[in-house]
């Protein structure tokens, strides 16, 4: 998605709208095209965009397009995560096929053996609404032993997060052996820091069931390096030092979708395959 597609968006939308003079559709972020973002997102009751940057405003208008084309976009917000990053490029496969990709995730997937570690307290993916509850609630915030940068903010740290009260102790005992094994410098050099999200009702990216982000049982880290369809020939989390990182959610019986199926690397689940 490009300035191109916004623009002939805003025409079809705030240019229409007002009777106004259609937008030159020219890749340009001129005065007219920054006017028309605004107004979308004043009109769209966008959070404290007046204090973005033109680039952000201007992310933050293409998240509302891929959103009105029915692509699930995550919150308006301006910034690059990766559920933006899958519904850019979503919006760039039915401008190019004018269908929206595949739900690779409803494939059935190739044979492929059960994690080494398998903790019976964890249900299979199809059971989680019995044994979780609805999706979106019974959650408590876990505070984590070391700080954690948002992955697409990085200059913003937080402490704790919510994530579904059955899981709590598991995940804070790894986070805790995760401190003690690696130490805070290694953390960080390993990006190990970079917190991607836990929490989120959404459904999964590539498939129609619901993510486990949903119930708050599964959380990413280092989105950039491990996107969704990188293969351990691309994926940082599949070299070598990160062994250790996958054996000690593993001992819990979280499942790693990297080692289980070689993709999204940078997701851990509570919740079996």
């Amino acid at each position: 998605m490009d300035l191109s597609d916004l623009q002939s968006a805003l025409n079809r939308s705030v240019a229409a709208a007002d009777h106004a003079a259609p937008l030159a559709i020219d890749g340009i972020s001129g005065p007219k095209t920054r006017e028309a973002i605004d107004i979308l997102l004043a009109r769209q009751g966008v959070a404290d965009w007046q204090n973005w940057n033109a680039k952000r405003r201007e992310l933050a208008a293409m998240q509302i397009v891929c959103r009105e084309a029915g692509i699930e976009t995550g919150a308006i917000d301006g910034l690059v995560g990766p559920q933006t990053r899958f519904a850019f490029e979503s919006f760039d496969h039915i401008k190019a096929a004018g269908k929206p990709p595949a739900l690779f995730r409803d494939e059935p997937p190739p044979p492929q053996p059960e994690p080494a570690q398998v903790n019976p307290v964890w249900p299979r993916q199809a059971e989680c609404l019995r044994f979780y509850g609805p999706v979106g609630e019974n959650q408590t915030q876990i505070t984590l032993p070391f700080p954690v940068r948002i992955a697409w903010e990085t200059d913003k740290v937080i402490h704790s997060f919510p994530c579904h009260e059955k899981v709590h102790d598991s995940m804070l005992r790894v986070y805790q052996r995760v401190l003690e094994h690696y130490g805070p410098e290694r953390i960080r050099s390993l990006g190990l820091d970079l917190w991607g999200g836990c929490l989120n009702v959404r459904k999964m990216r590539g498939g129609s069931s619901w993510s486990m982000h949903s119930w708050g049982i599964a959380v990413d880290h280092d989105p950039d390096r491990n996107q969704l369809k990188m293969n351990h020939t691309q994926a940082r989390f599949a070299q070598p030092e990160y062994v250790k990182w996958f054996d000690l959610w593993e001992e819990e019986g979280w499942v790693s979708l990297g080692r289980a199926r070689d993709y999204d690397w940078m997701h851990v689940q509570a919740a079996c395959l």
